[in-house]
């Protein structure tokens, strides 16, 4: 990309990567709250996406490949790409401490060039793209998938009450884990951007206070469980369904 200013938010990403893999983010992504969260994620995008045992799969923004590594048992193959080299090297090393062969962790933004696959998902990645690469993202998709292909992404509700309530109580705790430059989203505009690709597209809210839960108690997996089964009650009500705290894009290419 050559906008000088899309280039300077990837650089700063990178850079904000590149030191919390370096870090504690290891740690934190493998407590239990946490793996429980993905556990649950990897279940989810298996069954909107409709992948199975031979199924190709791209993970844009894989970081250390957590989700990934679950998913690969369930699918032909997964490949993951991100712009972080500590994320990669680590994604790399757990695959082969697991002994989990179908997977290949790439640095970039994109993977080679002509390959093609059954889905594509990005987990916490819209929300840290530049505007432009947002707004180019649904053409990209849909020149990586197969005909019939589903992209599914999950991202920062801008209509979040959690952050809301987050950034009075516990301002520093919720800038830990935040880059400069990364925001919430609006829903629908993200939706609309891929049906105007020509994509049939499902928004959703993914959850109430499950993930934050994991997020501020990584080593409480009953109180993330709990908090999972409370989300499957209460984002039946409109009103906390659209203060949700994080929304999902399901985008099945034609």
């Amino acid at each position: 990309m050559n906008d000088p200013a899309s280039n300077g938010i990837l650089e700063r990403e990178k850079a904000y990567h590149e030191k919390l893999y370096s870090g504690e983010a290891q740690a934190h992504f493998a407590r239990p709250a946490v793996r429980a969260f993905r556990h649950h994620l990897v279940r989810r995008i298996l069954r909107v996406s409709g992948a199975g045992p031979s199924s190709r799969v791209l993970s844009l923004g894989c970081g250390i490949g957590d989700t990934e590594l679950l998913l690969a048992p369930h699918v032909s193959r997964v490949v993951g790409v991100d712009l972080s080299p500590s994320a990669i090297r680590q994604a790399r090393a757990d695959a082969v401490d697991r002994g989990v062969a179908n997977v290949e962790f790439m640095e970039g933004t994109a993977p080679r060039a002509g390959d093609r696959f059954d889905a594509v998902i990005a987990i916490f990645l819209l929300h840290h793209l530049p505007g432009a690469m947002l707004a180019d993202l649904p053409g990209a998709v849909a020149d990586m998938l197969n005909p019939g292909g589903v992209f599914y992404s999950l991202d920062p509700s801008v209509r979040r009450l959690s952050a809301a309530v987050g950034r009075v109580l516990i301002p520093n705790l919720m800038k830990k884990y935040q880059s400069e430059d990364e925001r919430e989203l609006e829903p629908e505009p993200v939706a609309e951007s891929f049906r105007r690709t020509g994509f049939s597209v499902q928004c959703d809210t993914y959850d109430f206070g499950s993930t934050p839960v994991a997020g501020l108690f990584p080593g409480w997996r009953f109180g993330y469980q709990a908090a999972r089964w409370a989300d499957d009650w209460l984002l039946r009500i409109p009103f906390l369904r659209r203060r949700g705290s994080n929304f999902e894009v399901i985008a099945r290419r034609a």
